[in-house]
C-alpha cells in the first residue's frame, strides 16, 4: 500500500514536469488568447516558430493587433521580417497608424524602411505632425564686412516614399546653412539682412534643398538675427599690420645692406691707404739706388729734402689757419 502511494506520487511529480515542459516549449496560452480575438494559429505552428528559433509573442500579438485593425498581413511575412532582424511590433504599429493617417503604406514599405535602419513609426507620426529643425548659429558676412549671425527653424515633413536611401536631417541642417552664408554673402549691407529677414527664407526655399532627402520641407522661419564683429575692418587691420611688417623688413635689408657696403668701403680704403705707406717705403729705397748709380748727387738729394721741409711747413701753416677760423 505504502509503495503503491510513493509511486502514484511519482507519477504525479512526472506529470507535472512533463505538461511544465510541454506548456513552457508550446505557447498554449498565446495560441488561447490567439483563437478569443479570432486570429488562428495552429499549435504545431507555434511549435515549428520554436523550433526555428522564433519567439512566438513577437509574431502573434502584432498579428493579432493588425487583424484587429484590418490589416491584411500574413503570418509569414511577419516571420520572414523578424528572421531578418526587423522589429515587427514597430512595423505593425507604422501599418496602423499610416491607416488611420489615410497614407498609403504597405506592408513590404515598412518592412523595408524598419531593415534600412530608420523608425518607421516615428517617420508615420513624422508625416503627420511635422517636425521642427534648429540649426546652429550660422555665421556669415556681408559685402560691407559686417557679420551676420542666424538662427532658422525648419519645418520638415517626412517623405516616405524617399526614407530608403533618402539623407537625414544632418543633410538639412547643412544645406540651410549654406543658403543663408550665400544670402548673406549676397547682400551688399548688413542692413538689408536686419530690415528683410524673410529674403533668407525666400532664398534657401527657392533652392530645392529637399532634393534626395528623406523630408520634405514645408517653411523656414527665421528664429534670430545678430551683428557679430567688423570682419572687414578687423581683415583690413590685419593686412596693414602686415604691410607694415613687410616694409619694415624691407628698410631693414636696405639698412643691412648700406652698412655692409660702408664697411666694404672702409675696407678699400685701409687697403689704399696700405698701398701709399708701400710705396712711400719705396722711396728711401729709390733714392739710395740713385745716389749710388751716380744718377742724383747730393746737392739734389739736400734740394729735395729742403722741398719736403718747406711743404711740411707750409702745412702746417694751413692747419694752424684753419684751426683759428674755426674757432
Amino acid at each position: 500500500m505504502e509503495t503503491s502511494i510513493i509511486g502514484f506520487g511519482f507519477i504525479v511529480i512526472l506529470v507535472i514536469i512533463g505538461l511544465s515542459i510541454l506548456f513552457s516549449f508550446v505557447p498554449v496560452m498565446l495560441w488561447i488568447s490567439a483563437m478569443a480575438s479570432g486570429v488562428y494559429v495552429g499549435l504545431t505552428t507555434l511549435i515549428a516558430m520554436r523550433l526555428r528559433r522564433i519567439v512566438p509573442a513577437r509574431i502573434v500579438n502584432p498579428l493579432i493587433k493588425a487583424r484587429k485593425a484590418g490589416l491584411t498581413v500574413d503570418l509569414s511575412q511577419l516571420e520572414t521580417h523578424y528572421l531578418a532582424g526587423g522589429n515587427v511590433d514597430r512595423v505593425v504599429d507604422a501599418l496602423i497608424a499610416a491607416q488611420r493617417a489615410n497614407i498609403d503604406l504597405v506592408f513590404e514599405r515598412a518592412a523595408a524602411i524598419d531593415l534600412a535602419g530608420r523608425d518607421v513609426l516615428e517617420a508615420v507620426q513624422m508625416s503627420v505632425n511635422p517636425k521642427v529643425i534648429e540649426t546652429p548659429v550660422v555665421s556669415a558676412v556681408c559685402k560691407d564686412g559686417i557679420e551676420v549671425k542666424v538662427i532658422a527653424r525648419v519645418t520638415v515633413r517626412a517623405n516616405i516614399d524617399r526614407l530608403v536611401g533618402g539623407a537625414g536631417e544632418e543633410t538639412i541642417i547643412a544645406r540651410v546653412g549654406e543658403g543663408i552664408v550665400t544670402t548673406n554673402g549676397s547682400a551688399d549691407s548688413h542692413k538689408e539682412v536686419l530690415e528683410n529677414p524673410d529674403m533668407i527664407s525666400n532664398m534657401v526655399l527657392s533652392k530645392g534643398l529637399d532634393a534626395g532627402t528623406a523630408f520634405e520641407i514645408l517653411s523656414i522661419d527665421i528664429a534670430d538675427v545678430d551683428i557679430g564683429e567688423n570682419i572687414g575692418a578687423k581683415l583690413q587691420i590685419d593686412q596693414a599690420e602686415a604691410d607694415k611688417r613687410i616694409a619694415q623688413a624691407k628698410a631693414e635689408e636696405r639698412r643691412a645692406m648700406a652698412v655692409a657696403l660702408e664697411q666694404e668701403m672702409k675696407a678699400k680704403v685701409q687697403e689704399m691707404q696700405a698701398k701709399v705707406i708701400e710705396a712711400e717705403a719705396q722711396v728711401p729705397l729709390a733714392l739710395s739706388e740713385s745716389l749710388r748709380s751716380g744718377k742724383m748727387g747730393f746737392m739734389d738729394y739736400y734740394a729735395l729734402q729742403n722741398i719736403e721741409a718747406d711743404t711740411k711747413m707750409r702745412r702746417s701753416i694751413s692747419q694752424d689757419q684753419t684751426q683759428d677760423g674755426e674757432s
